[in-house]
């Protein structure tokens, strides 16, 4: 049987993925009681991470060892990935050798060509177009603050980014309804946008987006590789910052999410991310749970 890859969202269908964000509450409790949740004993777990990372790193090796696998950590220091050898025959290689592959990498297309010449399952652990494990364990943070998400309406303020794409990919699959409030020029993909037309709404005003909402969710305004463009980000992005006033505007009860790391005093303020309505850390410690759900499902 071929290998099963996690390259976006929707290569679960919406009954796997309620059934995986059950299954991580399950995990979740089973590990603050203390049961042992060892799976797959002598099990590897490779991590070809051409990007830092502190969650993804930190969640994806302690899942791995809670499943009682071991998990090996790849920089671009210690492979030839991409450079004395082609990322198909690395992949041919590594998937000879270990049972996942994790890969946190740039371009999408790169994780694409390792998924096609892999035979075990490749996780995208993040790439410039998605972040789907990061959804995994918004949802489940979402599912635990405010049951369940259907029909609701969730508002992504700031850059039209890899996490809004993957918010955009649940709002079909989970059956919510996706606000995005984004400056002209950062707007999500437009192909993603003529998707998910049906269940996402394009808006330049972050006051209209966000009234009644139910939850709030932000992310940096210069990413990763995009630390030459901050001042130029910074000044587009003036009047996007979730502060407390924005949150105002939301529903009652409203959540404010982020997948971290944050900058305080740019696209949220210190008072929101450090208050009452913050379920960041929750979202931080839920991508554990999430990810053993994902590893079970794809590994079986």
């Amino acid at each position: 049987m071929p290998a099963r890859h996690f390259l976006t969202l929707t290569d679960l269908t919406a009954a796997e993925l309620a059934g995986l964000i059950t299954r991580a509450a399950q995990l979740k409790a089973a590990h603050k009681r203390g049961q042992s949740q060892v799976r797959y004993p002598g099990r590897v777990m490779a991590m070809l991470f051409e990007k830092s990372s502190t969650r993804t790193r930190a969640s994806f090796e302690a899942a791995w060892t809670h499943l009682g696998g071991h998990s090996m950590f790849l920089s671009p220091r210690d492979i030839q990935l991409g450079r004395g050898e082609t990322v198909e025959d690395s992949a041919r290689v590594l998937s000879r050798m270990v049972d996942v592959l994790v890969v946190r990498t740039f371009s999408h297309e790169r994780l694409e060509l390792l998924a096609a010449h892999s035979t075990v399952p490749v996780i995208n652990a993040l790439t410039d177009r998605f972040h789907p494990c990061q959804l995994l364990a918004d949802i489940l943070t979402w599912t635990e603050q405010h049951g369940d998400i259907r029909n609701r309406t969730a508002v992504f303020v700031g850059d039209g980014n890899n996490v809004c794409h993957s918010w955009m990919e649940a709002a079909r699959l989970f059956g919510f309804r996706l606000r995005v409030a984004a400056p002209q020029g950062y707007r999500p993909a437009a192909d993603l946008t003529a998707t998910y037309v049906d269940c996402v709404e394009i808006l330049d005003d972050p006051q209209t987006a966000v009234a009644g909402a139910d939850a709030v969710i932000t992310d940096v305004w210069a990413s990763m590789g995009q630390e030459d463009e901050a001042a130029a980000r910074q000044a587009a992005f003036a009047g996007f910052e979730v502060d407390q006033a924005l949150m105002a505007r939301a529903a009652p009860g409203a959540i404010f999410m982020h997948c971290l790391p944050a900058h305080r005093g740019e696209e949220v303020s210190a008072e929101v991310i450090d208050g009452p309505q913050s379920v960041v850390w929750d979202e931080a410690e839920n991508r554990l749970h999430a990810q053993k759900a994902l590893l079970e499902l794809l590994l079986g």
